[in-house]
């Protein structure tokens, strides 16, 4: 069995990730933190499509939460390990710099930037011992370009760029590749905030892009066909620059 885990799996672009890799095959683990009902319908609609899901609750940003579910799990599932990592969970609390209060600003970083290192550092030892694994990070546009108010969510994306180019150079030999996928303005729950009139004449495509379309870019990312594409960034986003 071919495992695949996604942090913030249970809604958005993170669902619609799980249920395509689901439909390649794969035995999706679906993250969360707080939100069981909705990690509860992720699992229900892969396995109404024929796929495989089992629920793995736990916080990105506290580490002794990440290594105790992921102890269970290897515990419970001798032989196996996970072979696809997304690392999806991530947050937004906008405000201006002069405004910003240390809480948005820590709680933006260890969620968007500090999960990403306490979950890939626990799973990249099997990976590596097996030769083979992928890594796939969900950036944003505002990591490439910045963003008015949000600072301190610019600053964990551009983190996550950065360290995906540095790991992906570290574990190539491993044939592990490490890339990034860059939603622009997707239609989730985290955008329900932004007025699309807004910004719709600034994007190309002339619309938001849907999770599923984020999803497509993650299963390439995946597949066996990327084998020799590492330490990159796909942008999805509908033709948007700045």
């Amino acid at each position: 069995m071919k495992y695949a885990l996604v942090t913030g799996g249970s809604r958005g672009i993170g669902r619609a990730v799980c249920q395509s890799l689901a439909k390649a095959g794969y035995s999706v683990l679906v993250n969360y933190a707080r939100n069981r009902e909705a990690a509860e319908q992720t699992r229900e609609l892969i396995l109404s499509e024929g796929g495989s899901a089992e629920l793995l609750p736990f916080n990105v940003s506290n580490k002794n939460e990440v290594d105790k579910a992921l102890d269970l799990w290897e515990t419970e599932h001798p032989g196996e390990y996970v072979s696809v990592l997304v690392n999806n969970a991530g947050i937004r609390e906008d405000n201006l710099m002069v405004f910003m209060q240390d809480e948005q600003w820590n709680h933006v970083l260890e969620t968007n930037l500090f999960g990403f290192f306490y979950v890939t550092r626990r799973l990249l030892k099997n990976m590596l011992t097996k030769r083979y694994g992928r890594i796939i990070n969900i950036t944003s546009l505002s990591g490439l370009t910045g963003m008015q108010g949000q600072t301190n969510y610019s600053a964990s994306k551009a983190g996550l760029i950065g360290a995906t180019r540095s790991l992906a150079m570290e574990v190539a030999p491993r044939k592990v590749t490490v890339n990034c996928v860059a939603p622009g303005f997707i239609e989730t729950d985290m955008t329900s905030d932004i007025d699309p009139e807004q910004h719709k004449g600034r994007i190309p495509a002339g619309r938001f892009g849907k999770p599923h379309e984020v999803a497509a870019a993650v299963l390439f990312f995946a597949g066996e066909n990327a084998s020799y594409i590492t330490g990159q960034v796909l942008s999805v986003n509908g033709g948007l620059h700045t």
